[in-house]
C-alpha cells in the first residue's frame, strides 16, 4: 500500500509540474509581447492575466510542497516501521500520526490543486469574454 501511494503522490507531483510548466510558459509568452498602451483594453487584459498566473504559480508551488512533505511522511512511515520491527518497539502510535500527517499534507495538496484548476478555468472563461467584447467593439466601430 505504501508503495502505491507513493507512486500517486509521485504522479501527482508531476502534473502538478507540468502545469506549472504551462503556467511559466504562458508568462513567458506575454513578456515577450512588449509593453502594451497602459489605457488599452488589452494592457488590462494582459495586467489581470499576469496577476492570474502568479496566483496559479504560488498555488502549484504550494500543492508541490505539499505533496512533497506527504511523500516525506510516508517515507517516514516505512522507515519507522522497518526499525520498530528490527528493534522490537512498539511504534504504532508514532505511525499512525505520521500516516494522518501524510493524508494532511496530501488533502492540502490535492485542494490547492484543485484552487488552480477553478482559477485556470474561470480566468480563461474572463479571457474568453473581454476577448468577444473587444472583437464586438471593433465589429461595432467600423
Amino acid at each position: 500500500m505504501k508503495r502505491s501511494l507513493l507512486t500517486a503522490i509521485a504522479t501527482l507531483i508531476s502534473a502538478l509540474n507540468t502545469r506549472l510548466g504551462r503556467i511559466v510558459d504562458r508568462i513567458r509568452v506575454l513578456q515577450a509581447q512588449g509593453p502594451a498602451a497602459a489605457r488599452s483594453e488589452a494592457a488590462a487584459t494582459r495586467e489581470h492575466e499576469f496577476a492570474v498566473l502568479s496566483r496559479r504559480v504560488h498555488l502549484s508551488y504550494l500543492a508541490i510542497l505539499s505533496a512533497g512533505i506527504a511523500g516525506l511522511f510516508i517515507c517516514l512511515v516505512v522507515a519507522m516501521a522497518f526499525i520498530g520491527v528490527l528493534l522490537e518497539v512498539d511504534l504504532a502510535k508514532l505511525l499512525a500520526v505520521l500516516f494522518v500527517l501524510a493524508m494532511v499534507s496530501m488533502i492540502t495538496s490535492l485542494s490547492l490543486f484543485l484552487r488552480e484548476i477553478y482559477l485556470a478555468v474561470s480566468a480563461r472563461e474572463r479571457v474568453m469574454a473581454l476577448s468577444d467584447a473587444q472583437a464586438v467593439g471593433a465589429t461595432s466601430k467600423q
